[in-house]
């Protein structure tokens, strides 16, 4: 089950990069209303729930100090991510920015002591590879595409320290708190950023306005907050890993949205990512249930 719904939430993350192509608006703007509106939307949530207030309002200074660098690393993600989009293909950005399993593994071995099979290192490289595939034809060799490129790798690696906080601290505090202090943090955050720069907060064409709301409902709440939700089941090796699935309902939509054709060499790196990930998620857990079981054994 938590697998289907890591699925689920990767197709619904998998939109982002098309509303922020379709959005006519600056990157920093476009992250602090996508933030901004996520937290509204989940803000009746908590206060209609007495346990979720009570919990907000008995946090810990570490607490709120770790869910507040969940907000900065989240706001620093999106603007760069968002940013070299501006300046590289959708497929290149995507594919750099869902790198996030070098990062998670390299963090999770040494900060949450987690082990990898061989098969599992070996799913995680086929994975990769297809990504690969399917923007090698748009890497560009330019300047320009080259700044871009390395913002989405420096987005991937700020959305894995904010994935490995969430390990943390969602161990003992629930999904709406957390995530409400996050997006409504980072959102204070952007909208800080947005005002040393000269742009408006008002002036975009309705149609922005809708692809604001979109990114908020379906990218973050049915996207990066079930993601929030399954960091209390899954590492953030794992879910990092099904993020790599990303790349492929992006073209997906793509092809369907922004009438993009998918080329043999795109079908190619689409099995390559299946066929990686299915390897990668079947040692892994087979790892976990072996573990799991050991720790029954001793106690």
């Amino acid at each position: 089950m938590t697998y289907t719904t890591l699925f689920l939430a990767v197709f619904a993350l998998s939109t982002s990069a098309i509303f922020v192509k379709l959005a006519d608006a600056p990157a920093t703007i476009t992250a602090f209303y996508r933030m901004l509106f996520a937290a509204l939307l989940l803000l009746p949530f908590l206060v209609a729930s007495k346990s979720n207030r009570k919990e907000l309002s008995t946090l810990t200074k570490k607490q709120w100090g770790l869910g507040l660098l969940s907000g900065v690393f989240l706001a620093t993600h999106y603007v760069l991510w968002f940013e070299s989009l501006h300046y590289t293909s959708v497929a290149s950005s995507t594919v750099i920015v869902t790198l996030q399993p070098l990062f998670a593994m390299v963090g999770g071995y040494f900060l949450f002591k987690e082990r990898y099979r061989l098969g599992a290192l070996i799913g995680c490289l086929v994975a990769i590879i297809g990504s690969f595939v399917i923007a090698w034809q748009d890497f560009q060799i330019s300047g320009e595409a080259l700044y871009g490129d390395i913002l989405a790798f420096i987005a991937a690696g700020v959305i894995t320290a904010y994935f490995f906080v969430g390990q943390h601290i969602r161990k003992k505090l629930s999904l709406v708190p957390y995530t409400i202090i996050g997006y409504a943090s980072s959102s204070i955050f952007l909208w800080i950023f947005a005002l040393t720069q000269d742009v408006s907060f008002v002036d975009y064409p309705s149609e922005t306005w809708w692809y604001f709301l979109l990114l908020a409902l379906v990218s973050t709440i049915f996207g990066q907050t079930v993601f929030n939700w399954l960091l209390k089941w899954l590492s953030t090796t794992v879910i990092s890993m099904g993020i790599l699935g990303e790349t492929i309902g992006t073209c997906l939509l793509a092809y369907f949205i922004l009438g993009e054709v998918i080329s043999l060499q795109q079908g190619i790196g689409i099995a390559l990512i299946l066929i990686g990930l299915a390897l990668f998620l079947l040692l892994q857990r087979q790892n976990v249930k072996i573990a799991d079981d050991k720790r029954n054994q001793l106690n």
